[in-house]
């Protein structure tokens, strides 16, 4: 059975991806850790020589524990997680977006973006191939929502969301972030086309490698 060491810098992000181990591959074994210090570091910093000696050392120690895998689950580190990939390049080491990414790029066509942190609206689209288009919209409000205990209206807010982007001739729409994930179903009730999360891809793309 493979190990898979998820690595958060967010609490929001742990039960989104073990729900979709346990939809998607509930045979692998998983490791959770969590230091949510990392994200409020950054906040105060810049991912300089010290964050990425903590992006190694929580990856060390997956290693140490016999990990086959490692999944990061916040897109903000992006160069400390490519640092751990050329590392451990005999394993799979997956930032959070790039399984969703190849996703859409292989559907092609207009990929709309939802997500409810606007800085992923900034910086997020620049991942995708220039062979697809991207449109984005917010979800205003749906992170405060969830934050506040209310599930139902960050939901809601994300299908809306969707809803724009389709009417403007989107033919796929990708949630961005792992907290968006819980509302999926929500989403494609309200949307006919298809709806790509990263917690459901990166768990596919890390079956196909391990399993292949």
């Amino acid at each position: 059975m493979p190990r898979i060491a998820l690595i958060h810098a967010l609490a929001h992000s742990v039960a989104p991806i073990n729900q979709a181990f346990a939809r998607h591959w509930p045979q692998a074994g998983l490791m959770n850790l969590l230091d949510d210090s990392l994200s409020s570091d950054l906040a105060k910093g810049s991912l300089d020589a010290r964050m990425h000696q903590r992006f190694h050392t929580l990856a060390d120690y997956a290693v140490d524990c016999g990990a086959d895998g490692i999944l990061f689950t916040c897109s903000a580190f992006g160069p400390c997680i490519d640092a751990v990939a050329a590392r451990h390049a005999s394993m799979p080491v997956l930032k959070p977006n790039e399984a969703m990414v190849a996703a859409a790029a292989r559907q092609g066509g207009r990929i709309g973006l939802v997500a409810s942190f606007a800085p992923t609206l900034a910086s997020m689209p620049a991942e995708f191939p220039s062979t697809v288009s991207v449109d984005v919209e917010l979800a205003d409000g749906a992170l405060a929502a969830l934050e506040n205990g209310d599930g139902a209206r960050h939901d809601a807010l994300a299908a809306e969301a969707a809803q724009r982007l389709c009417e403007r001739g989107c033919n796929l729409i990708a949630l961005a972030q792992f907290s968006l994930a819980r509302a999926a179903d929500t989403v494609r009730g309200r949307v006919s086309v298809p709806v790509l999360t990263t917690v459901d891809s990166a768990v596919e793309l890390l079956r196909s490698r391990l399993t292949s």
